[in-house]
This record gives C-alpha cells, structure tokens and sequence, in this order.
C-alpha cells in the first residue's frame, strides 16, 4: 500500500484497484497450469544432477539467486599416480621410469572424496616433466607456471603428447589421492589452460561440466553422492575415508590435507581470495551438490522435435532492446546456460501438484488432468489447499485403481517461475492487458533473472518470449557515482524530493538521465533539473495567457494567413515532434527531453516568442496580425502539451484543463496534427539565414549596452551588409527585420563577398513610443496623443497596421 501510495504520487498509471499479486488464489493456480503445460509440451523431467545447493535454505537455487562475494579458500596441487607405467609406456612410446603423477589443481578438497576421474582436452598438449616429487604430468602452455608454484625445477622433458592419447588408453589407471581405488583419464571440451594445470579433477557429483562429461564418457557410472543437503558427509559406509564422515566441508578440508601430506599426493598448497558464490537470502557460501531434482530440460524436445534451447535463440533473435547490447548479453547466457532446476525443497512457495510412482518416481498417467482439479481447488481456497491435501484420499477418487501406487510431493516452484509466467498467468486472462507484452522494463540484473526466467517459460509454453522488447535501465547512484546507503548518509528518498519540487521534477529526472548506465543523483542535479523545468513551465505559462481570449471556433486563422514568421515557427514545431517521437519510439528519452528544453529556450523563448511579444500586446486586440500569431501559438501548445505528456504528467494534465479540453484526460489522446507550414526549402534556409544574422546583430548591440551608448535593443538601429546569398533571404522581409531583430530601425546592404560582411549599431535619435518602446520618427505626431506614434494611434484607433502576410 506505500509502495502504491508512491506510484500514485508519482503519475504511474495503473489498475490501482486492481492489482495482480503473487498470492492471488487464481494467480497461484494460474501459475501451476503454466507447469502443467510445460510438461505437457515435454519440457520437464526429473533427475539427480548438480544443482546450486545452501546449506542454510535446505534447498536448491537457481542462477538468479547466486550471488558472487569473495573467499579464502585453499588451492592445491595433488598428484595421482599411475599404477602402471607399462600401458603408459606402450601409448606413448617412450620407456618412463619412476613414479609418475597427473596433476590436478583444485580449491575445494572437500570435492576429492566423490572424484570419479581426470579430465584432458583432447587437442592440448601435454608434457611429462622430471621433478624432485617425481614425473609430472601437466599441460604445456601451464607447464612453467606449475612448477614455479610447486616451486620445483624442470629436470627435464621426458616426452610430450596430445590429451587423447591419454584418454583414449583405457588401460591407464590413475591411484586415488588417498583412498583404495583408481580413476581413469577422460576427455572434455571444458578444460582450458587458462587456470590450474591443463588436467581437471573430474567429480559428478559437484560441478555441471563435470556432471555432462561423465554421463558422455562413462554413463554406466553413477555419481558418487557422499555429501547430504546439511553440507555434511554421510555418517555411513558410503564414504569410504571414515575421517570425514559427519563432518561439514571446512572441517573435511583440514582432514583430508592431513591425509595427503601423508601419502604424499599434496604437491603444493596455499591459500587463495576468489570469487565464489553465496546464497542471495543468506550470503553464505554455496556447493554444486548433485540432489533429485525436476529441470526444465533446455535440450528437451516438443512434438515436433525443436528443443527449448532453439526456441529461445530464435526468440533471442526476434526481440528488440534498449539499449541494444542487452542482446549479446542475453543470447550469451540462452547458449550456455544448464538446463534450469525449478524444484525447491521448501514449506512455503507454489507447489509442483504431481503424483508420482513410489517405486519408478514416474508422474502419474493422468498428471494434467488431476492437475487441473488441483487447480479449481487452490482456486477457492489457495495453495494452502495442496498442503493440507489428502494425498491418498485424492488418489484414491482421482488416480483410477491402481492409486495406492503414487505419491503426493512436497517440492515447490523456484520463485524466478512464479515471475517468470506472469505472461501466463495475468497478460492471458485481463481484457486490457495483451500477449506478447509490447515490453518488459527492469534493471541490467535481470538477463538472468525475470527477463531469462520469462523467456524460458515462454518457449517452452509458447514457442516464444512473452514480449517484443526488453528494456534495461542502471542503478541509482549519488552524485559521485557511489552507491546509496543510510551508513553513508547519501540517500536521497524520492519522497523528499517529490515534497520539495514536485513529482514531475523527478519524472523529468529519471527521463534526461541516460538510463543505460548508472543514475547520477544529488541536490545539485535536482537544482539543474528544476531549471529545465521552470524554462518549459514558464513558456508554457506564456503560451496560456496569450491564448486566454482566444477561441479557436471562430478565432483560428489558416496558416496562409499568417506572417511567414508563424510559418517557421510551425515548420520548427513540427520538426520537433518529428524528432521527439523518433527518440520516444526508441525510448531515449534523455535526448527526447533535451530537444525539448532547447525547444522552449531557444526556438521559443530566445526567438519566436521574443520577437512575438510586440505583435500580441501593441496590435489590435481583434487584428488579424495578432489572431494569426495566436492561432500558431494554439498549434505550438497543443503539439507541446502532448510531447511532455508521457514525461511531465502532471504539467501536461494541467495544461489540458486549463484549455477547457472536456472531461477526457491527454493521456487518452492522440499526438498533435500539425498542419502544414507550407514553406518551401529556399524560404525555411532564408529564416535560417536570418536567424543566424539576428545573434550577430545581438552581439553587437550587447557591446553598445555595455558601453552605456543604448538600453535596450529597441534603442538600437541597425545596418547588415551581406553578401548575396544572404541578402535576398533578409530583404526579403522588408520592414519586418526589425521586428524579427527587436530593433527600432534595421536595412539591408549588398556586399560583394562574405569577408565584407558587418553589422553596423547606431543608437536611436528619435524619441520611445511609451506603448510599443519603439523609437520611431512620428512619436508625438497625432496632436491628441504626443507620447505614442503613429502605429500604435493606428492600432488602437484606426484600421491598425498592415504586415506582410503569408
């Protein structure tokens, strides 16, 4: 309800009434349905295979709640010796003498009592190198490496081969460190030289890659499972090393280092601070432990034979992103991410409603259907319902006669499922939501999260993702870039800032702020930002009170009737909106928001607006000069109010009353229709010729103000001397110049070449109109009026003044 109270506040729309919570009775339903149509389409199986395991939960994680912190932890060199150099000698072809050792390098010794093997990369080469400790074997790119950490000397290269002659000698056997028992060489792709020693001990039971490289080479071998889900060895004869058993992985760690310093098999040990990963809720150290688990299988195949992992590339391939490395980042993580592990062994969470054999663990021939009826019941009564659920008694009036052979389970679902069929379980059954989603929006931590999760349950539901772009935006940091937190007392709380400038100030934060990396935010930003601010709120201020008295029913002027001026202020108008919703489609609203800034503070505010002032206040209340600046000021103004609106909501609903725009909101309306300016290419560079003429002019007359020599630019009587290409645009305008350049006198001079180009200021001899601040030589000309001229006597008494339309 805070959370909703904030969203409110700050613009957010949403169905506030209405909201979809996880532990909604329908949504808890919804979401195991999606699990039943996943296994329906052969997606999911069940199986033992390393899982990341927390001691701590007493369960199974997914990648998403890993994280990586750093450990001390032991590294060591330990040597297992071949039994027999006779079939060592016979691959390679060379006569080896003494004792000979295969050396692997590993951090967790704990992991030595379930080792099953040595891996090799088939196409690495491998020496075998004299040493003080015996014949070593060890890759040859990590040969020199090796030895300075063993700190033992190369007395020699006795041969040199490539992994496959050792792995494919079947009669090669390798002495366990320190158990009665022997292990072969075996061959795998993961192994690399750019850690360790080119040879990797090789144990199923805690590593992936390990896991598949047996189940390839040995598959008739199970994985020796000697560790419990407590993170302590079996106090049984499975484990063969009667030391460790009962014993947790450090403790277990001290015991078997003991034992190889005994045997000799430890060639080399110290201590090393590395990466390692920790469980999100309890940030403690986490083990691959091979557990019976249910995985969403990314090899499985559908009917048609096209596995998960092909529909999620491909649906990869079909998704935009913003910004666009999202991609590479995602498709990385799709094609090499393991199959996903989505079973959880806890007492809370939406359960896996499966019967299985007691015997086979097999699911029960009508699993969908009986799902279903699970369904209807947590429906009613929630998912409480599954827990407390007679699983014999349902069996019994649901299974069919052979009941007595299945069994209710206990596992739930990974959270990341819950998020991740959120497509499934809200976009498919809400009338004003639709599927796929046009976008789904978080920060760059969810490629492995909700944006992975939904994407897999997607393809394997749909055959792909549940929306057409992904966005992805930084983090929040101060404004030296560091990260919040209340210790260091550089927090700055959204509410604090919405109750000091306004929830729009912080919308148009988040909106200029390049949201692709990190979000710089401090007292100073917001103070900039509320600048920005004040400039388009005061234009727009502006823009309202000159329409004020303006009806557009009866007021509103065709566009060939204006001033050619109002023309190009229209022309830029709809340059602005070309462009701002050319970044809103590729949501960079940063450079959406700075367009519109220069937008108020120089098309408008240093320009259009400055030199418009006259006209609106000196002409004729009802005169068509004035009506025709009005009437592109409510082009401006509807166009303006509907490109802040999706950024300065508040302003922009503000805006739309103060029109008397009807009970609807602009944030059911359209973008502006502009109409057409109706200027052709050579008239819209002329403006800009002029454009760029009337800031040289301003240069110029700044240096008279500074001198004293005038006050304002009204004062001042100007002179250009262009060349050709410039002269024309400017002549063009006849007596209109020195409205465009605010002055009260400005003619035009042809020169010969740019380099002869000036502007000459002079200031004013005659006497200011007290109306329109000209200075003007028929100030006091009208005997009953001496302190204004004679355009404004015509204004405000006669026919008004004639100007140069369209």
């Amino acid at each position: 309800e805070k959370q909703k109270k904030d969203f409110i506040r700050l613009g957010v729309l949403g169905d506030w009434d209405n909201p979809y919570l996880t532990m909604d009775f329908k949504t808890e339903a919804d979401i195991m349905r999606a699990l039943g149509k996943i296994y329906e389409n052969g997606y999911l199986y069940q199986g033992s295979k390393p899982v990341h395991w927390c001691v701590d939960c007493g369960s199974a994680l997914a990648e998403a709640e890993v994280e990586y912190e750093d450990v001390n932890s032991p590294a060591i060199d330990v040597g297992f010796k071949v039994v027999d150099n006779a079939p060592l000698r016979k691959s390679l072809g060379v006569d080896v003498q003494g004792d000979v050792y295969a050396v692997i390098w590993t951090t967790t010794p704990w992991t030595l009592p379930a080792n099953q093997a040595v891996c090799v990369n088939l196409d690495l080469d491998y020496s075998l190198v004299k040493t003080d400790k015996g014949i070593l074997i060890i890759a040859s790119d990590l040969l020199e490496t090796t030895l300075d950490r063993m700190s033992l000397e190369n007395r020699g290269i006795v041969t040199t081969c490539q992994g496959r002659v050792l792995a494919q000698s079947p009669k090669i056997w390798l002495q366990h460190p320190f158990e009665d028992r022997s292990v072969k060489f075996i061959f795998g792709d993961h192994v690399t030289t750019e850690a360790g020693t080119g040879l990797v001990h090789t144990a199923a039971a805690h590593g992936n890659d390990d896991w598949l490289v047996m189940r390839a080479r040995q598959p008739n071998e199970k994985p020796r499972i000697l560790m419990g889900g407590d993170g302590k060895f079996f106090n049984s004869e499975l484990v063969e090393f009667e030391a460790i058993r009962g014993l947790d992985r450090k403790e277990a760690n001290k015991v078997i280092l003991a034992k190889m310093r005994e045997t000799g098999s430890l060639l080399a040990e110290k201590r090393l601070e590395h990466s390692f990963p920790h469980c999100w809720r309890h940030k403690t150290p986490l083990m691959q432990l091979a557990t019976h688990q249910w995985f969403i299988g990314m090899q499985q195949e559908d009917a048609v034979g096209i596995s998960l992992r092909e529909y999620a590339n491909k649906a990869v391939d079909a998704t935009a992103f913003y910004p666009s490395w999202g991609r590479a980042r995602l498709e990385a993580m799709i094609k090499n991410r393991p199959d996903w592990c989505v079973s959880r062994q806890r007492n809370w969470g939406v359960p896996m409603p499966f019967f299985v054999h007691k015997e086979t663990g097999e699911p029960h021939p009508q699993t969908l259907q009986m799902l279903e009826t699970v369904c209807k019941i947590v429906e009613q009564k929630g998912i409480e319902a599954w827990f407390s659920l007679d699983g014999e008694a349902f069996l019994q009036a649901n299974a069919g006669a052979d009941f007595e052979q299945y069994k209710k389970i206990t596992d739930t679902l990974d959270v990341w499922f819950d998020s991740g069929t959120t497509h499934a379980a809200i976009l498919k059954h809400r009338a004003d939501l639709q599927y796929p989603a046009d976008m789904y929006l978080e920060g760059s931590d969810q490629h492995r999260g909700w944006f992975q999760s939904s994407l897999l349950t997607g393809c394997a539901i749909d055959g792909r993702a549940p929306y057409d772009a992904l966005l992805t935006h930084g983090f929040v940091v101060d404004g030296s870039g560091h990260k919040m937190s209340k210790s260091k007392g550089n927090v700055i709380a959204p509410q604090k800032v919405m109750d000091t400038y306004g929830a729009d100030i912080l919308r148009l934060w988040v909106a200029s702020t390049d949201y692709s990396g990190e979000l710089t935010i401090s007292d100073e930003i917001l103070k900039r930002v509320a600048d920005s601010y004040r400039k388009i709120r005061n234009t727009c201020k502006f823009l309202l009170a000159n329409l004020a008295d303006f009806d557009a029913n009866k007021d509103l002027l065709p566009a060939e009737q204006w001033l050619e001026i109002d023309r190009y202020a229209l022309y830029l108008t709809q340059k602005l909106q070309s462009e701002v919703l050319a970044d809103y489609e590729k949501y960079e609203f940063h450079l959406a928001v700075q367009k519109l800034v220069a937008f108020c503070s120089d098309d408008l505010g240093s320009f259009y607006l400055d030199i418009l002032k006259d006209r609106l206040y000196t002409s004729g209340e009802n005169s068509h000069a004035r009506r025709a600046a009005q009437s592109a000021l409510h082009h401006i103004t509807h166009t303006f109010m509907r490109l802040i609106t999706p950024i300065l909501s508040f302003t922009a609903d503000e805006i739309w009353h103060t029109l008397n725009l009807g009970e609807a909101s602009v944030f059911e309306d359209v973008w502006y229709s502009i109409p057409a300016h109706g200027l052709q290419a050579n008239r819209i560079a002329a403006w800009q010729a002029v454009v760029s003429a009337r800031a040289d002019a301003a240069k110029e007359i700044e240096v008279l103000r500074a001198a004293g020599s005038v006050g304002s630019s009204l004062q001042a009587e100007l002179e250009f001397y262009v060349a050709d290409e410039d002269f024309a645009a400017m002549e063009s305008l006849g007596d209109d110049l020195k409205f465009v350049t605010i002055t009260s006198s400005a003619k035009v001079y042809k020169v010969a070449s740019k380099d002869a180009q000036k502007v000459v200021v002079k200031a004013s001899a005659h006497k200011k109109c007290d109306r329109c601040w000209h200075y003007r030589a028929d100030v006091g000309s009208h005997a009953d009026h001496p302190t204004i001229c004679g355009r404004c006597v015509s204004n405000l008494f006669g026919a008004g003044e004639v100007r140069k339309y369209a």
